[in-house]
């Protein structure tokens, strides 16, 4: 009586195996295959060593090397020449064109050996395999980008520009842009918000953290610095003890001055306190904040010397 029960058993086991065979060879004689899942979106690795167009003034593509290229000098014996940097780590990863494929976005620095710095977005995807640089469009001549994302398809570039009474050298104006990829062009598109004055209250209210305390020096591993505006103060951790000051903002836009520092009296291990002391002495010295692809930089000077530390928004819990 058990023999009939266990080969029932075994047959209703057999069904769910035996529709996938079906379905699967019914899928072979169609000549269909299993989808592959999308490509990842260029790296960083790979965005910072690969050619570039689209430059202002038909100026000709250019190939990085370590997010860098140098061209010859225009002169014998000049030191000017033709630049282009990739900006920090600056990338965005998104579908814009609904192909279900994300390309990837970067921030573009040319000097041509002026005192301008032009900037560019540019679109990467991937193309059998390889990144290639789909569209490129200008920011604008020393355009500082405060944060950048893609929403809906579109890119959103947060700027500080100069406005019509601004001197090249201070832009004042906070602006968003947007754009969307059409084919192999990137085209502007309106955002609806309205410009605004650079003021501390487009940095107040978020915490930022202390990434790098120059250009090329990395805040080391075990090190949390962070800076807060809030009205007309700042505070925040300096590696170990909590701290407070005051801010005012000078005449011109960007203008700043950190008054003298409190903080708690906790001890903590050297590395620690001399990270602190390093901090309490840039701080003292700042005299400027600006956005460097989207980080914030404070400028300061001392003693002889001087440098921008950059901080990152701390990202939201």
């Amino acid at each position: 009586m058990k023999r009939p029960s266990s080969l029932k058993a075994q047959a209703r086991a057999l069904v769910p195996t035996l529709l996938l065979a079906a379905l699967g060879a019914a899928g072979a004689a169609a000549g269909g295959s299993a989808p592959r899942p999308p490509a990842p979106a260029p790296s960083l690795a790979e965005l910072k060593n690969m050619k570039y167009s689209g430059f202002v003034g038909d100026a000709g593509p250019v190939t990085l090397v370590d997010g860098k290229y140098e061209g010859k000098p225009y002169a014998a014996a000049s030191a000017s020449r033709r630049t282009v940097a990739f900006a920090r780590d600056f990338r965005l990863a998104g579908d814009l064109n609904g192909d279900g494929q994300e390309e990837a976005v970067v921030l573009l620095a040319e000097n041509t050996g002026g005192s301008g710095t032009f900037d560019y977005l540019a679109v990467v995807a991937r193309q059998g395999g390889q990144p290639v640089n789909i569209a490129t469009t200008p920011l604008g001549d020393r355009v500082q980008v405060r944060g950048a994302r893609i929403e809906g398809g579109r890119i959103l570039v947060d700027v500080l520009r100069a406005g019509a009474q601004d001197a090249m050298c201070c832009p004042g104006e906070l602006a968003t842009a947007a754009w969307q990829l059409k084919g192999k062009k990137l085209q502007e598109v309106a955002t609806g918000v309205k410009p605004e004055r650079l003021s501390l209250a487009a940095i107040a209210g978020t915490e930022w953290v202390l990434r790098s305390w120059a250009w090329d020096e990395s805040v080391a591993e075990g090190i949390e610095v962070t800076f807060k505006v809030e009205g007309d103060r700042v505070g925040g951790r300096a590696a170990c003890n909590r701290y407070f000051a005051t801010a005012t903002e000078g005449q011109s836009p960007g203008d700043l001055a950190i008054g003298a520092a409190g903080s708690t009296k906790m001890a903590c291990p050297d590395p620690q306190m001399a990270a602190e002391d390093r901090f309490f002495k840039q701080l003292a010295g700042v005299n400027k904040y600006s956005f460097i692809a989207g980080q914030l930089a404070l400028t300061w000077s001392a003693e002889g010397t001087g440098g921008a530390m950059l901080f990152d928004r701390r990202a939201a819990p």
